[in-house]
């Protein structure tokens, strides 16, 4: 923050950073002694006192003390408070939760006797606990900020037990595609169906001169490889018709999730997914083909490319969701795989423009892991044969640790 004095000298302007979250700005705030309505500071509370987190423990003449982070205060201001003095029994629990879990990595069967045992904490521990806390509530903020930024019916979730990797730097979450410098992406359809029922009418499947893709309970009944033709902005038919499936968003809960096998973040369901049913789009900037090629080789030195080729028909354009994308951008390759990549087409009707959607395979248990297999081959009982859709081209063998019975070795 800097501080500025306008040309009278006698008031002061203030700068902060926009991007500031609103706990950065409440201890900028009361570390200055500032009021600000519109971050709940006022005369008041501007000296209230809350537990954000415990960072240390120490016991002094038989008497516990815990160092206390204040909520909306710099570290500055963290006391140490005696035991009876704090209110936060769920804080408490998750210090000590901590503490176990870091201490029994270093000596297993050890975490049992520390609470009795230790009468200070070594620096390396505390440490630790004060970043898992940091990184606890970074991550709860990121949560919130994807709910705020999804429009679907599903929750999302993030849940990190594995290591202290918080929040991606680099990444913006979208609903839908995102068109790069001359790429036009939102295509309007011309005409749409007048069906009554759109089962049994010429519905816009059959006008595309293909399967209509689903049956009555909305799940996917054609073959990988084959496009989804769904009613547009033009039908007739109404928000319940049984062809508006991928249109309506993921309709499940899913949590984005650290892998402890060292896949990074993974995406699992906190909901039962029926087989064959609509789970998500993969959504990310639109790029040419040459573009993508470019940036495939930037790619490289990191071994993980979000690169996917849009060759349903051509081969002019692809989606790139490492910077900018949804859930998808979290699921991880499995050669064995419960997700299955299908073509779809709404509004935009452009052949070399497909939405690229998620539908499983089999059977999906809440709290399994999603995945897809990005050499695109088909699973279970839906084919067995490549389908046409694919990622974009990998250069560098990168070692496969799905864990599959079936795993090939290599990506």
């Amino acid at each position: 923050m800097k501080r500025s004095l306008t040309v009278n000298s006698f008031l002061t302007a203030w700068c902060v950073p926009c991007l500031a979250s609103n706990e950065t700005l409440q201890e900028l705030c009361r570390k200055e002694l500032l009021i600000c309505k519109c971050l709940g500071i006022t005369r008041k509370n501007l000296n209230n006192y809350e537990v954000e987190y415990i960072c240390d423990h120490k016991v002094e003449k038989g008497k516990e003390y815990y160092l206390v982070k204040w909520k909306g205060w710099p570290e500055s201001h963290n006391t140490w408070e005696p035991k009876q003095n704090l209110k936060c029994s769920a804080l408490l629990k998750q210090f000590y939760s901590d503490l176990y879990k870091y201490v029994s990595e270093l000596k297993p069967g050890k975490a049992s006797l520390l609470k009795n045992s230790i009468k200070s904490l070594d620096r390396s521990v505390s440490d630790y606990i004060v970043k898992k806390a940091k990184q606890r509530i970074a991550l709860k903020r990121w949560e919130e900020e994807l709910n705020r930024k999804k429009s679907h019916n599903g929750m999302l979730y993030v849940e990190n037990d594995v290591d202290l990797e918080g929040p991606p730097r680099d990444f913006y979450y979208i609903n839908d595609y995102k068109a790069s410098p001359g790429v036009n992406t939102l295509g309007e359809a011309i005409v749409g169906c007048e069906c009554a029922d759109c089962f049994t009418g010429k519905c816009c499947p059959t006008e595309a001169g293909v399967v209509f893709a689903y049956n009555e309970h909305r799940q996917i009944k054609i073959q990988p490889g084959r496009p989804i033709y769904e009613c547009n902005a033009r039908c007739k038919c109404g928000p319940d018709c049984p062809n508006r499936v991928v249109q309506k968003g993921p309709p499940y809960s899913l949590c984005i999730f650290r892998t402890p096998n060292g896949r990074g973040w993974g995406v699992k369901t906190l909901q039962k997914i029926k087989k064959h049913s609509f789970v998500m789009e993969y959504v990310g900037e639109v790029i040419t083909s040459e573009e993508a090629e470019r940036r495939g080789q930037q790619y490289d030195s990191t071994g993980i490319t979000y690169l996917f080729d849009l060759d349903y028909e051509s081969d002019e354009f692809t989606v790139d969701a490492a910077r900018y994308g949804n859930v998808s951008h979290f699921v991880n390759h499995s050669c064995d795989p419960n997700l299955q990549v299908f073509n779809v087409f709404i509004d935009n009707l452009d052949v070399r423009l497909p939405r690229i959607a998620l539908f499983s395979t089999r059977p999906i248990k809440a709290g399994e892991e999603l995945t897809f297999d990005y050499q695109m081959k088909g699973s279970a009982d839906l084919s067995t044969d490549s389908i046409e859709l694919s990622p974009a081209k990998k250069r560098v063998r990168t070692t496969c640790r799905c864990g599959a019975a079936i795993c090939r070795g290599y990506l």
